[in-house]
């Protein structure tokens, strides 16, 4: 069965909206974990739009299951990482101006520039992930990279229209998810993943790992976390 890691953004995104102190990431992934999430996500931006310094820090000191950390591979960034040893980080494109991460990091387009980031990470001893989209040339770009995983970005798939859309953007996550096992790659998903569509990717047994944010931080602010959490945990268990 897949693992499920919560990512807490939404959380401080709110926080942020009044520049207050609550509501805390830091106890939502507290409360995440004691209702049986494996892993806690976040993504450090460089212009702090929602998750701050303060709290990595303090979630590297309190998480008991697994720390991803998500971030753009800038030198300010893989210098934060470096300081805070999270368990593990997950190279992602970032821009400004969006919402939210829009595709998978070109890993083929940035080879050379990355080697040296994934180099550095493992002298460190964190292992690395790469935020790709669903295509065999990115996938064996990230094997030729020596990453340690894979996290296929599910958007395309999740924001279909039509189900022969939806069909077609599924077929694509499970050859990429069947290439990077084959690989040996470790291989995760996720971004826009919900508590619909999750019964169609939780049968791709190559998926070691769902990570989901929004729907499950927005489900919690109707019925709480814990409820939110458990219930994205059954489905993820089938």
């Amino acid at each position: 069965m897949a693992r499920l890691a919560i990512n807490v953004d939404h959380v401080a995104t709110v926080r942020q909206a009044r520049l207050a102190s609550e509501p805390d990431p830091v106890t939502a992934a507290a409360m995440a974990e004691l209702a049986g999430a494996q892993g806690i996500v976040v993504h450090l931006r460089e212009d702090r739009r929602h998750i701050q310094d303060r709290d990595v820090e303090i979630l590297r000191r309190t998480v008991k299951t697994n720390l991803n950390l998500e971030m753009a591979a800038t030198p300010e960034m893989v210098q934060t990482a470096l300081r805070l040893q999270p368990d593990m980080v997950t190279l992602v494109p970032e821009k400004r101006q969006e919402l939210t991460t829009e595709g998978g990091l070109d890993v083929t387009l940035y080879e050379e520039a990355l080697k040296d980031v994934l180099e550095t990470f493992h002298k460190g001893g964190i292992a690395v992930s790469l935020f790709i989209d669903p295509d065999p040339k990115q996938i064996k770009t990230a094997h030729r990279l020596e990453t340690d995983y894979i996290e296929i970005h599910t958007g395309s798939f999740a924001e279909a229209k039509t189900f022969q859309r939806r069909q077609e953007e599924y077929d694509r996550v499970v050859t990429a998810a069947k290439l990077a096992h084959k690989l040996g790659l470790g291989v995760h998903a996720g971004h826009g993943v919900d508590y619909q569509n999750i019964v169609w990717l939780r049968n791709i047994s190559e998926i070691e790992e769902f990570s989901i944010g929004h729907a499950v931080i927005a489900r919690a602010v109707l019925v709480g976390i814990d409820r939110a959490v458990r219930e994205m945990l059954a489905l993820v268990n089938g």
